[in-house]
């Protein structure tokens, strides 16, 4: 589909109350600008052109760092001089060159419209017999859109917005208004010149281009979407919270229709970008943020969270913050531990509770039950780590690397001070510092005489 797709993104959005561009505000861990951008890139849009104006420079942030390795490029036009949609849209045409195929005009506050229903309303005006449609819907409360009048031919007359419409009108007219307008870009490039400001705000509206289609001789249709919600936009925290439950909804149905079981559907916040494997259990408070994977016959959670992190097949956590990290087959976590960036845990491993890893691999079948640190670390099958074991890696200036062979026991309370090596077999005495390699098969003892003075509580209290 030759289709080309401009997203509208420049507006103050005023009434989020925030410091950030309202389209850089995430639904379910994801700006909402994105979700608008994947939309039409999986609609098979081949250009995506996002218009941008307040805070320009966030919204290209976010973008550049989301796209950079897309098949399908996604510009950025700013609208220097925010003077309305039609302006945005004639800025938009001529800073890229558009002038044929199907160009669908969308705002970048509308997370919840679905690829399928890009790709049909690019398809509209793709024949050449419709110069532009309207996507439009039928909320179950109307009120506050445009309502869409259309003729004795079922043809499009007007758009009415709800301070011009009548008390008949209001409760007549229910098909909505959603925003978004597919066009010709041939007749667009045409005419986009003629839509002019001389309105009450002096601004240049998109709405205007209908008329002036129609007053060329071309026709004008509208394109009902199925499912209202893909028209709905965010304007206020309100709405992000309400569009937040929908997507989240959305997404746990087409879980549960794959083989997902939810104990409560609505207390696990699924990423879009997110998947999980069948007959894996979610539990209340889960949350999976980014790209992450999740494999099968999975327990998640309660109150786990997962950013970017691949996950194998009948692991189970429990109570885990896991960031940028792999997790293999049959691996258990937690409760509560923290697998910070860089943590790779190969099959059967056990992290326990109140337990953090970075920036280490934790070998197959290798332990490290509760109360410790390992941080970059190479630990090798069948380790196991007592309690309150600390990988000292950190020197103040920079960062060492700790090793610890197959099979090595790690007494409770050792400190392994890197850069270190513990070789294989090898066992550390409980309380231990070890500062220096330790070979394979041998004990590593570091500890002071224990000194035993008689009588001393007594002595103590004497002297109180």
């Amino acid at each position: 589909m030759n289709a080309t797709a401009i997203i509208l993104a420049a507006g103050e959005g005023t009434r989020m109350k925030s410091n950030h561009a309202k389209v850089s505000h995430k639904i379910l861990g994801k700006p909402m600008i994105q979700w608008v951008v994947d939309a039409t890139i999986q609609a098979g849009c081949e250009r995506v052109i996002v218009v941008v104006g307040s805070h320009a420079d966030e919204v290209r942030s976010i973008l550049d760092q989301a796209y950079a390795q897309s098949s399908v490029q996604v510009e950025t036009v700013e609208q220097a001089e925010r003077l309305g949609t039609g302006h945005a849209v004639r800025v938009a045409l001529g800073a890229c060159n558009v002038t044929s195929g199907p160009v669908v005009v969308l705002n970048g506050d509308l997370p919840l419209i679905q690829a399928e229903t890009v790709r049909m309303f690019a398809q509209t005006v793709a024949d050449g017999k419709l110069a532009a449609t309207v996507l439009t819907m039928t909320p179950p409360d109307p009120f506050g859109y445009g309502r869409i009048e259309l003729d004795a031919d079922g043809v499009i007359a007007r758009i009415i917005e709800q301070k011009d419409c009548t008390p008949q009108q209001a409760e007549e007219l229910l098909e909505c208004n959603a925003g978004c307008y597919a066009f010709d870009g041939a007749l667009l490039s045409r005419h986009i010149g003629d839509v002019t400001c001389d309105n009450a705000q002096g601004e240049y509206y998109l709405p205007d281009m209908l008329e002036i289609l129609k007053s060329a001789g071309h026709a004008v249709g509208i394109y009902h979407c199925e499912d209202y919600r893909d028209g709905l936009g965010v304007n206020s925290r309100a709405q992000l919270a309400q569009l937040t439950a929908i997507a989240r909804d959305r997404i746990n149905n087409q879980l549960m229709a794959q083989g997902v079981t939810f104990i409560d559907p609505a207390q696990a916040w699924i990423g879009p970008d997110a998947t999980i494997g069948r007959d894996t259990v979610v539990w209340p408070q889960t949350h999976l943020i980014g790209a992450t994977h999740v494999g099968e016959d999975c327990q998640l959670g309660p109150n786990t969270r997962l950013t970017n992190v691949v996950a194998g097949d009948r692991c189970s956590l429990d109570e885990t913050v896991g960031i940028d990290a792999v997790i293999e087959n049959d691996v258990t976590c937690g409760p509560r531990c923290y697998l910070r960036p860089g943590t790779h845990l190969l099959d059967r491993a056990h992290v326990g509770t109140h337990v953090e890893i970075k920036k280490s691999t934790i070998g197959e079948g290798s332990k490290v039950p509760h109360l410790s640190y390992i941080g970059d670390t190479t630990m090798g099958a069948g380790v196991n780590v007592g309690a309150g074991s600390i990988t000292c890696n950190y020197d103040g200036k920079n960062k060492h690397a700790t090793t610890i062979g197959d099979r090595t026991f790690i007494g409770s309370d050792t400190m392994m001070v890197a850069p270190v090596n513990i070789g294989s077999d090898a066992i550390t005495g409980a309380g231990g510092t070890i500062t220096k390699d330790v070979p394979d098969g041998a004990l590593a003892i570091e500890r002071t005489d224990q000194r035993i003075i008689e009588g001393y509580t007594e002595l103590r209290r004497a002297r109180l």
